[in-house]
């Protein structure tokens, strides 16, 4: 049986948002760069050269692993 139309003046979207926020969630967007775009890949290359045998390096991966569940990492 279909549902009455609710007359509160917002879509179905701007309703989903409202219950999100009324839990205490937060919408976050975020720009991420794209592996497809041209140069990404030499672009990574380069950052992960500079990393290379630095202590950061091998923090970033005891903080990682400490916080895995190791799932999908063999």
């Amino acid at each position: 049986m279909a549902r009455a139309p609710l007359n509160d003046g917002l879509t179905k979207s701007q309703r989903y948002r409202q219950r999100q926020a009324m839990q205490g969630m937060k919408l976050l967007r975020l720009w991420v760069p794209d592996p497809a775009a041209p140069g990404f890949a030499e672009e990574l290359r380069r950052q992960v050269l500079l990393l290379r045998g630095a202590p950061e390096e091998g923090e970033a991966l005891d903080f990682i692993e400490a916080h895995s569940d190791g799932a999908g990492w063999r």
